[in-house]
């Protein structure tokens, strides 16, 4: 895995386990007098509902982070600040995560990585990468996937489906070189209404200008099997690869 693949894969997944161990300090691991290991469980508790009807959601408050953004809060968030080693680099990181008397938890964290190693992966590649590494991390199943945008910045939106955090909404947005992920985890068992806004309430202030792609990745420009399947001639300019032909005697 490339470096900047098993950072991403850090940055997005440090929030999700951080909000995931917030939950989970009111419940124990499995069953109490059983033997064996730790069971892997939702962190979010499923309270009977009984016919009744569902609690309103929470208001959202707008929270202006000094990383040059603003997003809708349940409450004042918790924050978290890091600065994560990438061989001679160093990536700034920020979490900011909240959860309500339900047990639903909303956070956004960014990663602001080196503009020569966001130049060098397509931007479809990088989002690509922080889905698919958080989706391993919380041992989940995507049950639904779209392409986003912020303002013109590409993203991507999608549900996971995990039996070690419940239900989970995710968005990831690559703004110049930060990588911007919210995400809103609950129980599957109580749908959440809230959760497309607090997705959508982000606003980027003072943003960068997108960062070119300096090197295409040859592997995102067409379907592998596509390759696989594709004549050697056609493959490059076919004055070059089209084989001589002999002289008539």
């Amino acid at each position: 895995m490339r470096p900047l693949s098993r950072l991403l894969l850090a940055s997005l997944t440090t929030l999700a386990l951080i909000a995931g161990a917030c939950a989970n300090q009111q419940k124990t691991d499995g069953s109490s007098g059983g033997t064996g290991g730790p069971q892997a469980t939702s962190t979010i508790e499923d309270v009977p509902n009984e016919g009744a009807a569902a609690a309103p959601g929470p208001s959202f408050k707008p929270y202006e982070a000094t990383e040059g953004f603003s997003i809708g809060m349940p409450a004042e968030p918790q924050v978290e600040r890091k600065q994560v080693p990438l061989g001679a680099n160093t990536v700034n990181t920020a979490a900011f995560s909240s959860r309500t008397e339900d047990g639903t938890i909303y956070s956004i964290s960014t990663a602001d990585y080196p503009e020569k190693l966001v130049a060098s992966r397509p931007p479809e590649a990088l989002l690509n990468e922080g889905k698919d590494g958080l989706v391993k991390q919380v041992q989940g199943t995507i049950k639904e996937e779209s392409d986003v945008t912020l303002d013109g910045y590409p993203g991507k939106s999608y549900t996971v489906s995990s039996p070690v955090v419940g239900e989970l909404k995710a968005r990831n947005f690559l703004v110049g070189p930060r990588l911007y992920t919210l995400l809103v985890i609950y129980n599957p068992n109580h749908p959440n209404t809230t959760a497309e806004e607090f997705l959508t309430s982000l606003k980027l202030v003072n943003p960068p200008p997108a960062i070119t792609t300096a090197t295409p990745d040859a592997g995102t420009s067409m379907d592998a099997g596509t390759l696989e399947g594709m004549d050697a001639g056609t493959a490059t300019d076919a004055g070059t690869t089209a084989p001589r032909r002999r002289k008539a005697k």
